[in-house]
């Protein structure tokens, strides 16, 4: 089953003189257990992809489907209770919450999601051993740097064991050691949970973790070149 497919969807932000195309006609399927680093300069229409693909923003035109699924066939409701389960998200700052722990910020997404609670925290115990977080498990968010804190929000992001994962610029505030660190802890729960991944960035570091580069400019989608 595809995990995202979008299919000639356009996006304009904005309205009269300050319209934008965000995106044009961009059709894209990314397939369980790809990484997409979507690269492009800022503005070029990355977080607006993210947004559609997401569910949180609708297209003008086209289509988006997550795991089978066309978001626009969904209510409001419905569109939340699946974004829920099938997909998880890694932004630029962590966002954890910091009156909870770093464990009880993972198993909150494994509730949220309907797990069960015997099933969630079963499931955040391994995967934080998994990702070499067990040793934070009982810290709070300002206890950690920015490198725990984004290995946190992957774990937090896979947790639930999506179809998808939508990564923000993941390493966009942290030196190349924290981000690499956050890099192998995405790309080893993928490679576990045969989840799909798309990473907007314009970390030129992080090609070596992609299974395949897509460009984006000006809203439209366009090769990238090896090397």
């Amino acid at each position: 089953m595809t995990a995202l497919e979008l299919e000639n969807v356009s996006k304009t932000r904005g309205t009269g003189s300050h319209a934008t195309q965000a995106l044009a006609a961009v059709s894209l399927r990314v397939l369980p257990g790809e990484v997409v680093l979507l690269e492009g300069p800022s503005g070029a229409g990355k977080t607006t992809l993210l947004a559609v693909g997401a569910g949180l923003l609708s297209p003008d035109t086209g289509r988006a489907t997550v795991a089978g699924v066309s978001l626009a066939a969904l209510s409001p409701a419905q569109r939340r209770r699946h974004r829920a389960r099938a997909i998880g998200f890694v932004f630029q700052r962590a966002n954890l919450l910091e009156r909870l722990s770093v464990r009880e910020n993972v198993l909150v997404m494994a509730l949220l999601a309907e797990q069960g609670e015997r099933a969630a925290a079963r499931q955040t115990d391994e995967l934080l051993e998994r990702l070499g977080l067990a040793g934070l498990a009982h810290k709070r968010p300002g206890e950690l740097s920015g490198g725990e804190e984004q290995r946190v929000a992957v774990a937090r992001a896979l947790v639930h064991r999506p179809a998808l994962v939508l990564a923000d610029e993941p390493t966009g505030n942290l030196d190349w050691a924290s981000g690499r660190a956050v890099a192998e802890a995405l790309t080893a729960g993928v490679k576990e949970r045969a989840v799909a991944v798309v990473v907007a960035t314009h970390d030129a570091r992080l090609a070596p973790y992609g299974t395949r580069r897509v460009g984006i400019r000006d809203g439209m989608l366009e090769p990238v070149a090896a090397g």
